[in-house]
């Protein structure tokens, strides 16, 4: 679209007719892409953008660099929400390339599998599993049954997925009216998992709203874990059960997060870093190699010795 067109659908003034191909982040967007500036403290990530154009307040929009169009707007993410819906992919599509499968790869009977997606060589997929368009899954993959893989979405070889898995639903993104309404922030990325990746019964894997939510090689998730948009799960590490990820977390290598514990949003755990279960992150953690506990998170010994004293004025 052209960006006039994506102004007079938002109620902007812009006259400029340079194509947008798509929606991104203040540093990743390149000079086709449109971003938004919501939150002061991203400030200086406006300063250095690269985008073709930026949803942003009159305040701000001094602050817009030499080569960037400036919308402005009195709301520029409830703007980026509406504008998203513009760009989001058909949810099936009904023409395209028939999918293509490797050699020795069994498909059982009730299985879907959109346009334009592969499967590789000596693969299985049970009963009731939806591949949807464009998906890509290496060799040796086992997607038990009823696993979804929405569209756009990539899985690595030698990969199990067990029953009920979800990998590619929209991650929970909404932007809010003045008058409390919900408007749908269309989640436009994917999800790419790697290879040598376990994943239990009934996990969700959340689609990225630009990009990927990334699962790299070696993951292990138990059964109910809960992965929201954008976050990235490093090599080697292990989620069991009802653990959660808020949207944009990042899990450095060979973390390890026991029962029930979770992340806040928009922050990273250090390598070889252990969370208890129950144990609730909401702060970035840099010191690697350590073990935390509790909610507030505090070090693993501590944690032990206040559960020591409190059982003590029980007596």
């Amino acid at each position: 679209m052209t960006l006039q067109e994506i102004a007079n659908t938002l109620g902007l003034q812009c006259d400029s007719n340079i194509e947008i191909t798509g929606l991104n982040t203040l540093l990743d967007s390149n000079d086709n892409e449109l971003t938004f500036l919501e939150n002061k403290k991203y400030i200086n990530d406006l300063e250095n953008t690269k985008a073709a154009a930026v949803l942003v307040t009159e305040a701000n929009a001094s602050k817009v660099p030499d080569g960037t169009i400036a919308l402005i707007c009195d709301e520029p993410y409830l703007n980026l929400a509406k504008a998203s819906k513009l760009f989001a992919p058909n949810i099936v599509e009904d023409e395209g390339i028939e999918p293509l499968i490797g050699e020795g790869t069994k498909v059982m009977p009730n299985v879907y599998i959109g346009k334009g997606s592969s499967v590789g060589k000596g693969c299985t997929l049970m009963a009731g599993a939806f591949i949807g368009d464009n998906v890509t899954i290496g060799d040796n993959t086992i997607i038990y049954p009823n696993v979804t893989v929405y569209r756009d979405c990539k899985v690595g070889s030698d990969c199990i997925i067990h029953a009920g898995t979800v990998i590619g639903s929209d991650g929970f993104g909404f932007a809010n009216t003045k008058d409390g309404k919900y408007i749908k922030i269309y989640q436009n990325g994917n999800v790419i998992i790697g290879s040598d990746v376990e994943i239990g019964a009934n996990c969700t894997i959340d689609r990225a709203v630009f990009k990927s939510t990334i699962i790299e090689d070696g993951v292990r998730l138990d059964n109910l874990v809960h992965i929201g948009h954008n976050c990235k799960v490093s090599t080697g590490c292990i989620l069991v059960t009802q653990v959660g990820l808020s949207g944009s977390t990042t899990l450095h290598p060979y973390v390890v997060m026991g029962g029930q514990s979770a992340t806040a949003g928009h922050l990273e755990i250090a390598p070889f870093s252990t969370i208890a279960a129950r144990g609730g992150v909401t702060k970035t953690i840099t010191e690697p190699k350590k073990s935390w506990a509790g909610f507030p998170l505090m070090d693993h010994r501590q944690w032990l010795k206040l559960q020591g004293r409190i059982a003590k004025l029980l007596k």
